[in-house]
This record gives C-alpha cells, sequence and structure tokens, in this order.
C-alpha cells in the first residue's frame, strides 16, 4: 500500500512538473507576443508622424496624393509582414504550450 501511495505521489509530482513548463512556456511566449505588438505600434505611430509631417509639407495637390499613396502602400506591406509574424508567434505559442505534454502522453498511452 505504501508503494502505492508512493507511485501516486510521484505520478502527482511528474504531473505538476510537465503543467508548470507549460505555463512557463506558454507565459514566455505571451512575453513575445506583447513585445512584438509593443514595437509594432511603436513604428507604426513614427512612420505615421513622418508621413503626417511631409504631408502637411507638400505644396501641390499631386505631391500630397503622392506622399499618401506612399506611406499606404508602406502601412499596408508592414500590416501584411506584422500579421505574418504574430502568426507565427502564436503558431509557436501552441507549439511550446504542447510540448511538455508530449512526452507525458506518450507514456499514458503505452
Amino acid at each position: 500500500m505504501i508503494q502505492n501511495f508512493e507511485s501516486f505521489q510521484k505520478q502527482g509530482q511528474e504531473n505538476l512538473d510537465v503543467a508548470m513548463k507549460s505555463v512557463t512556456a506558454v507565459t514566455k511566449s505571451f512575453q513575445d507576443i506583447a513585445k512584438e505588438a509593443a514595437d509594432f505600434s511603436k513604428k507604426h505611430f513614427e512612420t505615421s508622424a513622418a508621413a503626417a509631417e511631409k504631408l502637411m509639407a507638400t505644396k501641390s495637390v499631386e505631391k500630397a496624393f503622392e506622399v499618401q499613396a506612399d506611406y499606404m502602400k508602406g502601412a499596408y506591406d508592414a500590416f501584411v509582414a506584422q500579421a505574418t509574424r504574430m502568426g507565427e508567434l502564436y503558431a509557436d505559442l501552441a507549439k511550446q504550450a504542447y510540448k511538455p505534454y508530449e512526452s507525458f502522453t506518450a507514456k499514458t498511452v503505452k
């Protein structure tokens, strides 16, 4: 009976260790995602401010349209790149959260 209790206790500790590894990985991934979002927001604000300054300095309507078109193309390209990067970060989050459970599920399936 004591051996069964020790085995139960060992299994409980292993389960806790696996859960803690998963939580640690998820936390780190969310920190990376938050940092990426903050960096993108800062860069986007700076780019928008620079475009607004250029737009205010234009002397003709044609030049204003050109500045605005350049800004919109750059903003779109940056958005697509950022969306791709965020998708990669979220996919990595899922992989990292599941990774500690791979060995755990392999043991339980046997």
